[in-house]
């Protein structure tokens, strides 16, 4: 049976900051990848119906492997619901990951919930992944540079 992750983390910027890191490609291509691998966006709707499709390449291989999905809810500065699906066939089902955000008094409370991972995949390694990125997420949207 497919697997579910679970990840809470608060970070030091508003939420619709948080928000347009997750829908806009440039953004998502910066701190999406985990550590040792690329992200190309080829394709990114951000609207309730609209599509996303990116790859990763593991940068030391150079192997890559493509995936996408719909955006399924989208509520500016409060959540984001989108579907994912590999294509690689031994990676099969449809993923589900829906981000909540909550303003906090130091920032933004983001719960992240990835449900419908494939067996193959084990869940520390999707726990180890998210951690890296969100890491990369805090990189990109903390800082407060008004020029």
């Amino acid at each position: 049976m497919p697997g579910t992750v679970n990840l809470h983390r608060v970070f030091a910027t508003s939420p619709e900051k948080v928000y347009r890191a997750f829908i806009e490609g440039d953004a998502l291509a910066k701190w999406l990848p985990p550590n040792g691998f690329t992200c190309t966006v080829h394709h990114l709707d951000a609207k309730v119906g609209g599509t996303f499709r990116m790859s990763f390449r593991n940068f030391t291989t150079g192997d890559s492997h493509a995936f996408g999905g719909e955006y399924v809810e989208l509520v500016p500065g409060e959540r984001v619901v989108y579907t994912d699906k590999f294509d690689d066939p031994n990676l099969p089902g449809e993923m589900r990951v829906t981000v909540a955000l909550k303003k906090v008094s130091v920032g933004t409370d983001v719960k992240i919930e990835q449900a419908g991972i494939p067996d193959l995949i084990p869940p520390e390694a999707c726990y180890l992944g998210w951690q890296e990125s969100l890491k990369n997420l805090a990189r990109l949207i903390e800082p407060e540079i008004n020029q």
